[in-house]
């Protein structure tokens, strides 16, 4: 389904923008140059009738977006968090796509509730509300549950939901593989490689039971963060395409004059949003990866509540110190340390100048350090920094993709919150805290101590996998083959014991 075919859904998705007056609006909040602004409107402008019409009443941008589809509106909901990079006042058109997207029939919502949960709305709900929120794949309501009398939220995925990302996928994959072929300096980009990383994403997205299995991890790893919630899943009352959790009651992050007309202190959960974020990427591994503005609310108490678990990120431990170092050596202007850590992690070539690409990151550091948000030009910021990354030819890297993308959307949310935010200042404790406790002696005995665990899981197995290998290597066909890895073993198990032993006596030396 990756044919040129898709060719008409691109064509649709231009005309879609030309149409709405989209394609003006987007243009001029890039700043794009005159050249591209009348090659964009040539090639596009003769195709204008057969693009789709949208809702008259929302504005060009949101009226284009919400009429081309899901995957689109997931894109438009990362612009609204931008304000610095798109405008204010476009920022705050887009807002819509968060949470207030045309809601589709409660009677839709009931049948798929009652096929899914086999058993009539009556016997589930005693009162089960029209939509209360409305977003790119499902749509929440409030219900009362039967049996308890307990408030709850139930989310609904809209019906042929599958069916339309699958379509606007199979386009995406047709437009990476055209720049691929007539652009060969974007195969750095691996844009097909990003497609299929957003592909596999949005499956999970539309699985409600691994959305509510996430929800449930989360909310385990975060229990002892303060000003910090999730709500609990009801697992009896959730399958594929229904997820129900405890209703909670808060103002939308996107409020915030309602924020402060209750009282709540910006300046406090601009921070903590941000704090929050850095905190459950780096010590736990898994993070909201969808955090803006709709997926938050504030409780009467402060606390921020946190919603919508269908996009989550996971870190594995060593990507965690590798990302903290780079933030750190930013943190305390060590961008020659900054370097270093990219190319020991391999995310730039060996053959690049250390020290250039060190200065480099010194011109992204040194003009941002120590000033707040209103005097920092994030689109002038992250069109330097694909200049470096392209320069230096840094690839994309896949498993980074999400922690890069919730990072400016963060980064969005805290800054809309307190405009005057110091992104560097509010990330520092966060990360010291993970550098003592993860770099340094303590974390490598704790590694040597792992690595002696693992390898005695398999010490059963050693005699017979060192026997094998002996006898392999008496038969002259296989002779050169298997000194070599009688030699591996050998070394394995001396490895171990000598790891074994280093990790305890380290253990016992530091307490």
């Amino acid at each position: 389904m990756r044919g040129p075919h898709n060719l008409w859904r691109l064509i649709r998705t231009g005309a879609t923008m030309e149409r709405t007056g989209a394609m003006t609006q987007a243009m001029d909040a890039l700043d794009a140059p005159r050249a591209f602004r009348i090659l964009a409107r040539t090639v596009v402008w003769p195709f204008r009738w057969l693009g789709y019409k949208g809702d008259p009443n929302l504005p060009p941008l949101t009226r284009a977006i919400t009429a081309l589809g899901p995957a689109y509106i997931k894109f438009g909901q990362i612009l609204s968090t931008r304000p610095d990079v798109v405008g204010a006042d476009l920022a705050k058109q887009l807002q819509v796509l968060q949470d207030r997207m045309p809601p589709f029939p409660r009677d839709a919502a009931i049948k798929t509730v009652e096929a899914e949960l086999q058993a009539p709305i009556s016997e589930l709900f005693s009162e089960f509300s029209e939509p209360v929120a409305a977003a790119s794949i499902a749509q929440v309501h409030k219900a009362v549950r039967a049996d308890t009398g307990q408030a709850v939220a139930v989310k609904v995925l809209r019906p042929g939901i599958e069916k339309a990302f699958r379509t606007d996928i199979d386009a995406f994959y047709f437009l990476a593989s055209l720049i691929e072929k007539l652009s060969p300096a974007s195969r750095r980009l691996r844009p097909t490689d990003v497609i299929a990383h957003f592909e596999g994403v949005v499956h999970g997205e539309l699985d409600l039971r691994l959305e509510s299995a996430s929800a449930s991890e989360y909310a385990a790893n975060t229990a002892g963060d303060e000003g910090f919630n999730v709500p609990a899943i009801d697992w009896a009352l959730s399958s594929k395409r229904v997820m129900t959790l405890e209703w909670v009651e808060g103002i939308a992050a996107s409020d915030i004059d309602e924020i402060i007309a209750a009282g709540h202190d910006v300046t406090v959960l601009g921070p903590r949003v941000l704090q929050m974020f850095l905190t459950h990427a780096l010590r736990d591994g898994f993070f909201h990866a969808d955090m803006h503005h709709g997926n938050l609310k504030i409780a009467p108490n402060g606390d921020i509540i946190a919603l919508d678990f269908g996009i989550m990120g996971m870190l594995d431990e060593y990507t965690r110190r590798v990302y903290a170092e780079i933030l750190y050596g930013f943190i305390k202007q060590d961008y020659k340390r900054v370097a270093e850590v990219h190319f020991e992690a391999g995310y730039v070539p060996a053959d690049r100048d250390m020290d250039e690409f060190a200065r480099a990151l010194r011109a992204v550091g040194d003009p941002i350090f120590g000033m707040d948000a209103t005097r920092i030009s994030m689109a002038r910021l992250l069109s330097y920094l694909f200049e470096v990354t392209e320069r230096f030819g840094m690839q994309t890297r896949t498993e980074l993709i999400l922690l890069q993308r919730t990072m400016v959307v963060v980064e969005g949310v805290s800054r809309s919150l307190d405009p005057h935010i110091n992104i560097w200042e509010v990330s520092k404790p966060v990360v010291e805290e993970y550098i003592k406790a993860n770099i340094g002696p303590k974390a490598l005995a704790r590694d040597l101590w792992h690595t002696a665990r693992v390898l005695s899981r398999f010490g059963p197995r050693l005699p017979q996998l060192a026997e094998a290998l002996l006898i392999a290597q008496s038969k002259e066909s296989v002779a050169p083959v298997a000194q070599s890895n009688r030699w591996q073993v050998l070394w394995l198990i001396v490895g171990g014991i000598v790891s074994a032993g280093i990790g305890a006596a380290v253990m016992l030396v530091l307490g």
